[in-house]
């Protein structure tokens, strides 16, 4: 773990209690006069304590300094994911946020089930936890749109990632691009994009959903 998020990091003087105490305490086996370092993933900095006291409930910080560090992909993706099982999305998304993706937007397609619907409290947490692994300073934006043309109205410069002569490399220039739900796009939402905004992987193989958005993510960003 690269730091630790709290959301008050910044301030002079931090207590850690429950969790964040068992996690420095008990896991990380931190002592007096360790030093922390800490992140509230909204201001760009991190941030610096030592560790003052600790006993059974609580541990006491010190702020000693901060600094801009932001740490980031080497440029902006905007994924918009067409929704499928919420359990599928859990697995991937740490995957998606080291990887550096800037937002997801989740969209309800032609075949996505209408029953799936996105927990974004709980994902905000699989993020964190994520963010203070990879070292991210800013956490994955998540948003949701009820259909693929209440999407392209908001993106009208979006790429749909289908089967395609045209295929994706690392060298192409895209900053929003809208992957499919099992079972693909129907013919009236692949004629929502021009023909040359159309972009295809290079490989005779189907992949699930999951695996074409971690695809995408690492062709881009990596």
């Amino acid at each position: 773990m690269l730091y630790l998020y709290q959301k008050g990091a910044g301030q002079p003087q931090l207590t850690l209690l429950g969790d964040e105490h068992r996690y420095i305490f008990k896991v990380r086996r931190h002592k007096v006069d360790d030093t922390l370092y800490l992140r509230n993933l909204e201001d760009g900095l991190i941030h610096r304590y030592l560790i003052t006291y600790i006993d059974k409930r609580s541990v006491i910080l010190e702020l000693q300094e901060s600094q801009t560090l932001e740490i980031k992909a080497k440029a902006p993706l905007h994924i918009g994911w067409c929704v499928i099982d919420p359990k599928n999305i859990e697995k991937v998304l740490p995957s998606l946020n080291e990887m550096g993706v800037e937002k997801i937007t989740f969209i309800y397609c032609a075949r996505s089930q209408k029953s799936f619907k996105p927990d974004f409290k709980r994902w905000e947490k699989i993020l964190l936890n994520s963010s203070q692994q990879s070292g991210r300073s800013v956490m994955m934006e998540l948003n949701v749109a009820e259909s693929l043309e209440a999407f392209i109205a908001e993106n009208p410069q979006s790429y749909l990632l289908n089967f395609s002569e045209q295929t994706l490399s690392s060298q192409s220039s895209i900053d929003t691009i809208v992957v499919g739900c099992e079972g693909g796009m129907t013919e009236d939402e692949v004629a929502l994009f021009a023909p040359q905004r159309v972009i295809g992987f290079d490989t005779p193989l189907v992949l699930k959903s999951e695996s074409a958005v971690c695809a995408v993510a690492a062709k881009i960003l990596l």
